[in-house]
Parts: structure tokens; C-alpha cells; sequence
């Protein structure tokens, strides 16, 4: 989606620059150009060949959806706006990776995997909140004339139910076909990055690869979507300017915070960055060689 792309994007760039986080301490250390970093190329080539061509796509084939039900057809839409998204969809890869690498040259691991869950915060916050309060409405709508039937106070039956029907719908099935080829790149590229900066590192154990996937969509689908719920349902309650304080203040408490859920996720990575004398959490998957 338009609105949530730009964070998606950031927490993209910043996630594959963490993955590579002993490889660019490593170069940090010695005299390597920034411009000749594979991992940064990487990185680029994947916003720009996947994942910024997939918001075309679906721009395109479903211009309502894709702008949260904002505009109703391509002529709704300015040639510049277009021409932007398709633009931000790569350069805020390119600066999520650059603001994770700079604080990976610092030592600062932890800080660079933090930026990949604010990009990933900000954009689930967008998608179940929004600016209205109606983000999730505007997302399991597959256009806007189904967004217009939703009730004003839709009961939690309701809002499944139409979950449930959206799940059948082209966008729906268009994002199944993307995600195919997105998601599996995406966690194959950070697996191998984090166990070869092991075997770079010489470590006597490398993290096995369930374990990394485990931790990563952990990061994602359980800490950052559960910020963004939680932040949505203070913002509700408490209004925006006192929601917005208070999720600030229990994002930092239960998730940022040394020891949060950010951290024991952080830890499952087995990357550099943990303080001293820190346990490493056990998922159930051994480390394999």
C-alpha cells in the first residue's frame, strides 16, 4: 500500500543490513568502500527488482486498495505521486540500510535491529490504525464500494467475517502470488547472512536456520504487529495525544528496553551487540553446524 510502503521499505533495507552485521563490522574495521558492499547491492536489487515493482503492480490492478480506499481510479492519481512511490519503494531501503550500517559500524547491533522494527511497527500501526482509526477496514476491503458498507461500529464477529471474505479476493490472491516470491528471498538472503558471518567470525557453532526464521518473523508478526495493536487500541481509548504517550511509554517498558521482547528476539539471532554475561534464549532449535 502507498501509505505503508515507505516504512516497509526502511524496515527492509535496515533488516537485510542487521542480517549482515558481522560482515560490515567486519569491513568497518578495515579499509573496504562503502560502495563496494555486496550487501548493499543486494539490498538494492531486491527493493528495486521486487519489491518496488510489486507496488506497481498492485497500484495498477488495484489503484482503490493500494491507496487504503484514498483514490478510486488511475486518474485519481497525480503522475508525480506515482513516480514517488515507485521511488521510495527503493530509496528507503537504501536509507534504512544506510542508518542500520552506520550504527553497525558504532558497535551498536542492537540499535540497527531496532530500526528494522520501527519500519515494520510503523507500518502495521498504518494498516490496523491508519489516520482515522480505520486502517483495518481500509485494508481487508478489496475496493471502496466494499469499504462503504462497513458499519460505523463494527463488532469484532463482524470484522473477522469481512476478514474472512477479503482473504478470497484478487488483491487477496494477488498478494499470495507476490508473497511467494517476496517473503521466501527476503528470510533466505538474512538466513545465509547471519550463519556465513558465523562461519566468517569462525565460530565453533553456527545458528541453525529455523532458529533465524523463527526469530525473524518473530520480530515481525509478534513484536511489531503486537506494538502497532496495542498502540492502536491506547489511541482509541485514551484519545491521540495521551494514546500516543502512553504507547510510547509501554513500547519502551515491554519491547525497546534491554530485556524486552525486542531484545529476546534481538538475542535468538546469536548476534554481536548482547551485554556481557547476557544468556542467550533457547528457541527449541538446536544450533547446527
Amino acid at each position: 500500500m502507498v501509505q505503508v510502503d515507505v516504512f516497509w521499505s526502511y524496515g527492509i533495507g535496515a533488516g537485510f543490513a542487521t542480517a549482515a552485521a558481522r560482515q560490515l563490522g567486519a569491513a568497518a574495521r578495515g579499509d573496504r568502500s562503502r560502495w563496494s558492499d555486496p550487501y548493499l547491492m543486494a539490498t538494492v536489487l531486491y527493493c528495486a527488482v521486487l519489491f518496488a515493482p510489486s507496488g506497481a503492480w498492485l497500484l495498477w490492478g488495484f489503484p482503490d486498495w493500494e491507496t487504503m480506499q484514498a483514490a478510486r481510479e488511475h486518474d485519481s492519481l497525480p503522475a508525480w505521486l506515482v513516480a514517488l512511490f515507485a521511488a521510495t519503494n527503493v530509496s528507503q531501503g537504501v536509507l534504512g540500510y544506510w542508518v542500520a550500517s552506520r550504527l553497525i559500524a558504532g558497535g551498536r547491533v542492537y540499535a540497527a535491529f531496532l530500526q528494522a522494527g520501527i519500519g515494520y511497527a510503523g507500518m502495521f500501526f498504518i494498516l490496523v490504525h491508519g489516520w482515522d482509526g480505520r486502517g483495518y477496514q481500509r485494508f481487508f476491503s478489496a475496493d471502496r464500494e466494499t469499504f462503504a458498507t462497513w458499519p460505523e461500529r463494527p463488532g469484532l464477529g463482524d470484522a473477522f467475517s469481512r476478514a474472512g471474505e477479503w482473504l478470497g479476493s484478487p488483491v487477496a490472491l494477488t498478494l499470495y502470488g507476490m508473497g511467494v516470491v517476496l517473503v521466501p528471498v527476503m528470510l533466505a538472503l538474512m538466513a545465509h547472512w547471519i550463519r556465513s558471518g558465523e562461519r566468517e567470525a569462525g565460530s565453533s557453532t553456527v545458528t541453525g536456520t529455523l532458529r533465524v526464521l523463527g526469530a525473524v518473523l518473530g520480530s515481525v508478526f509478534v513484536v511489531a504487529l503486537g506494538t502497532a495493536v496495542v498502540s492502536s487500541v491506547l489511541v482509541h481509548l485514551l484519545g491521540w495525544w495521551l494514546g500516543v504517550a502512553a504507547a510510547a511509554l509501554a513500547t519502551w517498558l515491554l519491547v525497546v528496553r534491554r530485556g524486552g521482547a525486542a531484545d529476546r528476539f534481538f538475542a535468538l539471532l546469536a548476534l554481536p551487540d548482547r551485554p556481557a554475561g547476557t544468556p542467550v534464549p533457547r528457541m527449541g532449535v538446536e544450533r547446527m553446524q
